[in-house]
């Protein structure tokens, strides 16, 4: 008898099976119906020795010490912060937009001060901001809009700003300095040997058994638990009752090249030009030294694994439908896929060891023998 099952083994299925077999000594059964722990972060390494995140570059950045702290008992960190370049109009400029991105794209020489006055100058007076087209039009007017936004936009989501919900771009990202580092985040680290070696150790524990290639479907009528934690999409745990929940989607396409580096920084993004976003370069993000290159090309697509949420209202009303049904269930919901929420890994990393205190309160409350079976 196992006391949790526990499905998916990303972050929040793995930090929850961890928590709870190593503090309250409980016995877990984690699946995955992929064949490799980790989730979306799992990477390995590629044919030619090369570290490489098979779901597309993930970069670890938080402003929280907790979660720091817990990560680091099953790693060590190398120190990375993150750059992005913007290809546009013949040149490779900063984003987030800052004051050397300005300068470069009008061929100006303007001081922080001035730049301020810059922004005011191009934004636009909307006086009802709806969508994402209104929220950026309004901070740094139309130009910057068409040449940062709109393609990248259009490209990801495959729908105009103008018919996205102003949460995607809630809070345009400047600066009135020449600071390029993407994230500000008072911890910026890759985990030094991997996050395949990081999750294998989180989940390293006697009390802690693992299943890959298994959907929960199929073992769900014969091992007994007690209680699930789920981590996948909600809309499938409900057998998709209303609908299914709409995503996009990531195709990867890799390369490597014969050669010690291929651009200037760890991510390149394409605003306008190509049919895919970005292009990343690993070993700008791991560090690693290799007299050859690994990249990923992102192509957003409508089919595939779901990876983002979109943000439509019909959509978040589809949602609360679900949630409803999963407020009144004995099944905890955590992580991205389970809340239909596009969380970075540090969240979804507090997200979990907040429900291990709420399960502890749960169960402290809870009167002896009161326990369910599946």
């Amino acid at each position: 008898m196992f006391d949790y099952l526990i499905v998916g083994a990303g972050f929040a299925g793995s930090v929850l099976a961890e928590r709870l077999a190593s503090v309250e000594n409980k016995k877990i059964l984690i699946i995955d119906k992929r064949n490799h722990i980790g989730g979306n972060a799992y990477d390995h390494y590629d044919n030619e020795g090369i570290l490489v995140h098979k779901y597309g570059p993930h970069i670890f950045h938080t402003n929280s010490k907790e979660v720091f702290d817990y990560l680091s008992k099953f790693t060590e960190w190398r120190h990375y912060q993150h750059k992005v370049l913007a290809d546009l109009d013949g040149q490779q400029v900063p984003i987030p937009i800052n004051l050397t991105t300005i300068n470069t794209l009008y061929n100006l020489q303007l001081s922080s001060t001035e730049l301020e006055d810059f922004f005011a100058s191009k934004a636009e007076d909307v006086q009802q901001v709806r969508t994402s087209e209104d929220v950026v039009v309004k901070a740094v007017g139309r130009d910057l809009y068409n040449k940062f936004f709109r393609g990248y936009t259009q490209k990801q989501w495959d729908l105009d700003p103008s018919d996205l919900d102003a949460s995607v771009t809630a809070r345009v990202p400047t600066r009135h300095n020449k600071d390029d580092r993407y994230f500000t985040d008072t911890y910026q680290s890759m985990p030094l040997r991997g996050y395949t070696r990081m999750f294998e150790k989180m989940l390293d524990h006697p009390n802690i058994k693992i299943m890959l290639n298994t959907n929960y479907h199929e073992i769900t009528g014969s091992l007994p638990f007690k209680k699930m934690i789920f981590t996948g999409p909600v809309d499938e745990y409900f057998d998709y009752c209303y609908g299914k929940l709409p995503y996009r989607s990531i195709n990867f396409k890799f390369e490597t090249l014969d050669q010690p580096q291929f651009q200037k920084t760890g991510t390149v993004n394409f605003p306008n030009d190509y049919a895919f976003t970005r292009i990343t370069e690993f070993k700008y993000l791991t560090g690693q030294k290799h007299h050859k290159t690994s990249l990923v090309y992102e192509f957003p697509t409508a089919e595939g694994d779901p990876y983002y949420p979109i943000p439509r209202p019909e959509n978040a009303e589809l949602y609360r439908k679900y949630k409803a049904l999963a407020d009144t269930s004995e099944t905890y919901f955590v992580g991205r896929l389970a809340t239909y929420k596009y969380y970075n890994m540090d969240q979804v990393v507090a997200q979990a060891l907040h429900t291990l205190k709420k399960i502890q309160a749960e169960t402290a409350k809870k009167p002896v023998g009161d326990e369910l079976t599946a």
